[in-house]
């Protein structure tokens, strides 16, 4: 089972640089909030001070020419405006005597010293002016700072919600751009996939990625001498096993051929058998140590149908099935296999002799081939299903007293597994009531390297 994947790294790295514009500009939106709350505190409260200022010499001539009794008089407005800054003049008694059309005597404190205050939401600046006789008190309401400063922030925020598009666009086209040349290695390790070892290169490869290019040129390298000394020890073993064998079997036909009496005949008519099962066993154990280790696909897909008629030709000339077998096959050789030859040659002789040796003797053996799909079927009684269940194992003979080794089914089995091709074992045949059908389903290697 593989281990689940963690992402595209364009998009971690693409989700991760927008995330971090947009933490980035709302901490310097934050900042920034907090040095123009400093600013404009200043600001309005020069303000504040500047008001007070330019309303002290208008108080006090409005005070000097008012008559004796007279109402506190409002200022009206020069037109329709909404007042950030009011104020209040009062006289020494804190009796109102003068004040801005918006302004709201009865917030504002009587008692107040000089500089500011901050009561009740608002910010005040009073001074005393002509030995204190008349004070003179500015008024701002903090909410109009607040919103003051609100607003200069949204300013600031508003053009994050256009550029988070833009920079995820951005990051996107600079992170496909950059990530090119290591997609296109990705692509170059995938077609090497299925059995093409060919060094992959370092060209175009960003410094980062360049090691890694090297380690699996390397790992490659050292993955073709590993096959090549299996191929070559698989070879010169089973050569060197046949032929000793071959004579020692050779040496004991002629001797029992030259020998007086039945008894020492038949002794060495033993010794023959066991020497032709030691060579059929010996050939069957290097297959599976094929089988089971690599070298089992071709660097380059090919037709394998001259193949097939090649191994159906040997196994007849030691089986003697011609006048049984059936061959079907396509005229043009079928499709294009990336299965290995020889690991092609060794399934197909498995199957073909597993029908041969334990199918009816005198039944027909079919074998069809369409260049995907390969299926040898045979007459003979069908097993039980738990029998059936048990043939794809090693020395396995499902209650067989034929001769063989019990090996044939576990060489295709181990063959489809290294080859990702699918063996089913079926019986009896799909529309009889009897018989044995085995059927391999090779992969497409155009599909293989698409979805690798």
């Amino acid at each position: 089972m593989s281990a689940p994947r963690s992402g595209s790294l364009g998009r971690r790295l693409g989700l991760g640089l927008s995330v971090a514009i947009v933490l980035s500009w709302l901490a310097a939106a934050a900042v920034a909030g907090l040095v123009l709350k400093h600013e404009i505190d200043e600001v309005f409260d020069s303000a504040l001070q500047e008001v007070a200022q330019r309303i002290l010499p208008l108080a006090y001539s409005e005070v000097l020419s008012r008559e004796d009794g007279e109402q506190t008089q409002h200022l009206p407005p020069l037109g329709p405006h909404r007042e950030a800054i009011t104020y209040v003049v009062r006289d020494a008694a804190g009796n109102d005597l003068l004040q801005s059309s918006d302004a709201t005597p009865a917030r504002i404190p009587k008692d107040l010293a000089d500089g500011f205050t901050t009561v009740d939401g608002l910010r005040l600046y009073s001074v005393a002016a002509v030995k204190g006789s008349i004070r003179v008190t500015t008024v701002e309401p903090i909410a109009h700072r607040a919103a003051a400063l609100r607003g200069a922030v949204l300013g600031l925020l508003l053009p994050l919600a256009a550029l988070v598009p833009i920079a995820l666009l951005a990051v996107h086209l600079v992170g496909r751009a950059t990530l090119r040349p290591v997609l296109a290695f990705r692509d170059r390790i995938g077609s090497r996939g299925r059995g093409n070892l060919e060094p992959l290169g370092e060209a175009g490869l960003p410094t980062e990625i360049a090691p890694i290019a090297e380690a699996v040129d390397a790992l490659m390298e050292r993955l073709r001498g590993a096959l090549e000394a299996e191929r070559s020890f698989t070879a010169n073993a089973a050569h060197e096993l046949r032929t000793p064998i071959a004579a020692a079997l050779a040496q004991t036909q002629r001797l029992a051929a030259e020998i007086e009496g039945d008894d020492p005949r038949a002794r060495l008519r033993a010794v023959a058998a066991s020497l032709r099962r030691l060579s059929s066993l010996s050939e069957k154990l290097l297959q599976l140590a094929k089988a089971e280790g690599g070298g089992l696909l071709a660097e380059k897909p090919a037709q394998l149908g001259a193949v097939l008629a090649l191994v159906v030709d040997e196994v007849d000339r030691r089986r003697d099935i011609a006048d049984r077998l059936t061959i079907e096959t396509p005229d043009d050789g079928g499709a294009a296999l990336d299965i290995d030859a020889d690991a092609f040659a060794i399934l197909v002789r498995n199957l073909v002799e597993n029908a041969a040796i334990h199918g009816d003797p005198e039944g027909r053996i079919v074998l069809r081939f369409d260049g995907r799909v390969l299926e040898v079927e045979n007459d003979g009684p069908a097993p039980a299903p738990d029998v059936l269940a048990r043939l794809g194992r090693r020395f396995e003979r499902g209650g067989s007293t034929a001769e063989g080794s019990g090996l044939g089914l576990a060489i295709v089995a181990a063959i489809c597994r290294g080859a990702g091709a699918t063996f089913e074992m079926l019986s009896p045949v799909p529309g009889r009531s009897d018989g044995f059908l085995a059927r391999v389903r090779f992969a497409d290697p155009a599909a293989k390297l698409t979805r690798s």
